[in-house]
């Protein structure tokens, strides 16, 4: 299943680069890609809870999709969500398009786990977004890739809530 949405997604972005058509407004992303995903460890239910934009980097557009910069993973997974791949194809789109931009991603995990472990799975999450990229055009010689672990808490709770925000790969461009 997997394999048929990433052929999927390389055709959509192929088709996407052949046309001539400018866009005149910007692309809209849906509300789920900006909330955080947590579960609730008594039910297992899914809530999601905002998070603060980064600005974009000089000379880009803030097309809404852009600004946002965080891809969120489940506990001891590397596999990017179906509702981050509109984040992650976005933010290849405009690497496409600015061919002079460079980025770096961040993988980062909640603080359950040995250090060691926590660093190589932030590494395994890093490189799944940027294999994610590559197959929609960026090279990848324009994207470097590093694991921060358990190191750099965006949340500093000790509760599923908090783990949940602090599992992810974050997307930098040079400069930031």
């Amino acid at each position: 299943m997997k394999k048929v949405l990433i052929y999927i997604l390389v055709g959509v972005a192929a088709a996407a680069c052949a046309s001539k058509e400018t866009q005149t407004t910007a692309p809209t992303v849906s509300d789920r890609s900006t909330a955080v995903p947590s579960t609730s460890a008594s039910t297992g239910a899914s809530s999601t809870q905002g998070v603060r934009p980064t600005q974009p980097p000089t000379g880009m557009v803030d097309s809404g999709a852009l600004a946002k910069r965080s891809v969120y993973f489940e506990f001891d997974s590397n596999s990017v969500k179906d509702e981050y791949r509109t984040l992650v194809t976005a933010h290849s789109r405009n690497m496409t398009d600015k061919r002079d931009l460079r980025m770096r991603i961040e993988g980062n995990c909640d603080e359950r786990g040995s250090r060691e472990y926590n660093l190589a799975l932030g590494q395994r999450r890093a490189e799944a977004v940027k294999k994610l990229m590559t197959v929609l055009g960026v090279s990848d010689g324009r994207i470097e890739t590093v694991s921060f672990g358990e190191e750099k808490p965006v949340a500093p709770g000790h509760d599923e809530n908090a783990w949940a925000q602090n599992r992810r790969a974050d997307i930098k461009y040079a400069g930031e």
